[in-house]
């Protein structure tokens, strides 16, 4: 109750509104995904099902009505994503705990909701439940976020070639996994790409590009089709009759015709925006701009 003499309290809390004119990442990360990706069998290195699972929650977090188009693109890998907000971005104030925690309970919740439509034969139990921590950064300028977006999907790279030689030795090379990491053990990515091919016949840049490369959400123009009922008057050759007062008029009939209209909408790609052709001329120009 304002006015209250138990007011006080309030004067603890901390103020932690960010810097103006940054972009901000907030980046969610899942909190024992190994423990929990072993209760559901997630397959591995790569359990599509899973990653799509990531995927849907993202886009429904990023194009939610919660965060008001403000999340400009998103970048996710295995059990982690990042979500990117435009510089003039003035949701909650820009206070870091507000954005963290809606961010994170958003994408946790759509996740949660999506779980049996990606896994309906392996339901979610009350002491093993799908947990994400939050953390949010600001970069003052393009050279640094794109390089913060440069680091994640160089680790996806790194990470996936390692996991992809790691269960491909333990699955059909029968090692076990502590001689499979020993293997391992300081072999460069040319080295892995050899061994994958030479004793497994697996060339590593034909494996699927959303597990090379990452999953980028991106705001696009996507035409969609749209019913607008259109006036159509029926006409005769014949000399229109003269209707008695008990005979009902005929009124003209609605027909649909579908129209084309562009709409923003959330894609899914996997592309590599590494190289500085994607920023400067590719899918990623202007995308950062307000």
């Amino acid at each position: 109750m304002s006015g209250s003499k138990y007011q006080y309290v309030k004067s603890y809390e901390l103020a932690d509104a960010l810097l103006p004119n940054t972009f901000l990442v907030i980046r969610i990360d899942g909190k024992g995904f190994h423990a929990f990706s072993k209760a559901h069998k997630f397959v591995k290195p790569n359990d599509k099902n899973a990653l799509d699972l990531m995927n849907e929650a993202a886009r429904r977090t990023m194009q939610g009505r919660e965060l008001n188009g403000e999340c400009v693109l998103a970048f996710g890998e295995s059990d982690e994503f990042s979500f990117v907000f435009k510089k003039s971005c003035k949701l909650y104030g820009r206070r870091a705990s507000k954005l963290t925690t809606l961010v994170t309970s958003l994408f946790t919740s759509a996740y949660i909701f999506l779980w049996p439509q990606y896994f309906p034969n392996s339901p979610l139990v009350y002491e093993e439940l799908p947990v994400f921590d939050g953390r949010i950064v600001q970069y003052p300028s393009e050279v640094e976020l794109r390089d913060y977006l440069r680091w994640r999907q160089v680790d996806t790279h790194i990470n996936n070639m390692y996991n992809t030689c790691f269960w491909s030795l333990v699955q059909e090379g029968g090692l076990t996994e502590q001689e499979a990491h020993k293997e391992l053990s300081g072999t460069i990515s040319s080295q892995k790409q050899e061994l994958l091919f030479s004793r497994f016949k697996i060339n590593y840049n034909n494996l699927p590009a959303m597990f090379r490369k990452g999953s980028l959400l991106i705001w696009e123009l996507v035409q969609v089709e749209s019913d607008e009922s259109t006036d159509i008057v029926e006409s005769s050759q014949e000399p229109k009759a003269e209707l008695s007062a008990s005979e009902p008029s005929r009124r003209p009939q609605k027909a649909k015709s579908a129209k084309t209209k562009p709409k923003r909408h959330v894609v899914v790609v996997h592309e590599d925006f590494i190289a500085e052709v994607w920023w400067e001329s590719g899918r990623g120009a202007g995308v950062l701009k307000d």
